[in-house]
């Protein structure tokens, strides 16, 4: 479903090239559950930003769902960062004066879907990840757990191919960032793509597949053998 090929990215700092990514090449399968790994500097992050065509390769190519997205023009690019991933951030990133189900709302209200259309999907996602009850509350009046929970919901309103999470449990305590972890894994169980970026051990013992990232090349891509826990 996706595929880089021999995908650099260099950053111009004045007058030094960094070189973050040093030729990758990958292909996450559709129903993946992939943890990208590797010390503070390996390349995660602009992988990641590569992989949500939020950046463009400096050289190689992208392909999601089999299209050439290192070819496309911003538009394009902003198209399909709607249509077809989802993120998911640490630090939430929810609109503080939206309440639960007009966050939710947002990606699709940037498609132009139709009032009735948004409010009933983003209750159905609110419902999904057991939010039902907050979907009048503000991010301000919501635990952390709860904001995050309310953007996975978000990630997954306009049905992407991938959800894409950047340290998702971050900025959480150990008992949350499981319960996160357990709705990121029963998303899997139902056939949602997942590539999330962490630090955590723990968290990398309960992915499918590992991807280790070190000075900007795959160091290490292996199948753990790891499942969903069960409910």
């Amino acid at each position: 479903m996706i595929a880089l090929h021999g995908v650099t990215k260099v950053y111009r700092m004045g007058e030094v090239d960094v070189r973050a990514l040093n030729g990758i090449d990958l292909q996450i399968a559709r129903g993946d559950y992939v943890g990208v790994m590797g010390p503070s500097g390996s390349g995660k992050t602009t992988l990641m930003e590569i992989l949500g065509c939020l950046s463009r390769p400096t050289t190689g190519t992208l392909e999601i769902d089999g299209r050439r997205v290192d070819q496309l023009d911003d538009v394009g690019l902003a198209t399909l960062r709607g249509e077809r991933i989802g993120f998911v951030f640490q630090t939430f990133n929810l609109l503080p004066r939206l309440t639960a189900v007009e966050n939710v709302e947002l990606p699709m209200l940037y498609r132009r879907t139709p009032r009735g259309q948004r409010r009933a999907r983003a209750l159905e996602l609110l419902a999904r990840v057991g939010l039902t009850s907050r979907a009048t509350h503000r991010p301000s009046e919501l635990s952390g757990g709860e904001r995050q929970r309310i953007a996975i919901a978000r990630a997954l309103v306009n049905h992407p191919s991938v959800v894409l999470a950047d340290e998702p449990t971050g900025n959480l305590d150990t008992a949350t960032g499981d319960s996160i972890m357990s709705l990121i894994e029963d998303l899997h169980r139902d056939g949602q793509t997942v590539v999330l970026v962490t630090h955590d051990p723990r968290i990398a013992a309960r992915v499918s597949r590992a991807v280790y990232l070190r000075d900007g090349v795959v160091e290490r891509d292996h199948r753990t053998g790891q499942r969903p826990v069960p409910p």
